[in-house]
């Protein structure tokens, strides 16, 4: 019986790490795919953007003839700028210019693995700059959606005018966590910490390198923290945590109702009031 015990003790923890392994490879698995830009009635222009991520990136510039300012772009996880882009037709609508970058390893961009922030970092650096070439008189801004945001946090200190953080993970090893909890429930403690435990020898570098929360007082900017009050993924104790480090001057809003979603397509009427009106408070005096 005891060798029988044992027997199935080591077949549960070969079968755990063999499952987590395939699991961590599909998480981090490039997201690439062809993203053409659909019939619309913005000027929608492509470009391409070598990145110190070591990735060539893909992108769509528009711009508008009213000089008020350029906002920057970052979609989520294994998205891609389409997902941005009626972000993009709402800031045009107000005058704004936008820049939207495929993250490396997404969309059109090359990358070998989805790091969660590590890389993608040099990505948001390099749309920045990127924004600021094509505006140099101009005030330029950010949002950045979950890894997006996560990626313009750890890439802090960086120099935009206003910054807005959409479900924002305050560090790896809690997000990996939460995401695993919601499939296992009190069983998750285990299968997450195998998961997180292939970062490093996938990835190369340690977890402790992934903590927005340990970056976001370094944005010097007005920041606007948005995050969904239903939100499993990045709970609202984790955007306190993570708005309570911010530095002044700063905002929050929890969405009532709101999951881990697309907060622009949740509510847009009360989104574009609440992102315009922010934009235009700490951008409108730059020109």
């Amino acid at each position: 019986m005891k060798k029988k015990i044992i027997l199935t003790v080591s077949f549960l923890a070969v079968f755990g790490l063999i499952f987590s392994w395939v699991v961590a490879g599909l998480l981090l698995a490039p997201n690439q795919k062809k993203v053409v830009i659909p019939i619309i009635d913005i000027p929608v222009l492509d470009f391409t953007l070598q990145s110190e991520s070591g990735s060539l990136l893909a992108g769509w510039h528009i711009k508008s003839d009213k000089n008020k300012g350029v906002i920057v772009l970052l979609h989520g996880i294994r998205a891609s700028r389409l997902d941005m882009l009626k972000r993009a037709k709402m800031l045009y609508a107000e005058g704004y210019s936008s820049v939207l970058i495929d993250l490396q390893a997404h969309g059109e961009s090359s990358g070998e693995n989805i790091t969660i922030g590590y890389l993608e970092k040099f990505d948001a650096v390099a749309a920045i700059k990127f924004a600021k070439e094509q505006h140099p008189n101009e005030p330029v801004g950010l949002i950045g959606v979950s890894l997006g945001g996560a990626s313009a946090v750890l890439a802090s200190p960086i120099n935009v005018d206003a910054i807005i953080l959409e479900s924002v993970f305050p560090d790896l090893v809690t997000a990996v966590h939460n995401r695993v909890e919601i499939r296992l429930g009190f069983l998750s403690w285990l299968p997450a910490e195998l998961l997180l435990a292939q970062i490093k020898p996938r990835l190369g570098f340690d977890v402790s390198e992934v903590r927005p929360i340990d970056k976001i007082s370094d944005i010097k900017p007005p920041v606007f923290i948005i995050s969904g009050k239903e939100d499993l993924h990045t709970t609202e104790k984790g955007t306190r945590e993570l708005f309570s480090k911010a530095n002044n001057p700063k905002a929050l809003w929890l969405v009532e109702g709101a999951a881990h979603v697309d907060m622009f397509n949740k509510t847009p009427e009360e989104y574009r009031e609440k992102v315009v009106e922010f934009f235009n408070e700490n951008m409108g005096d730059q020109f």
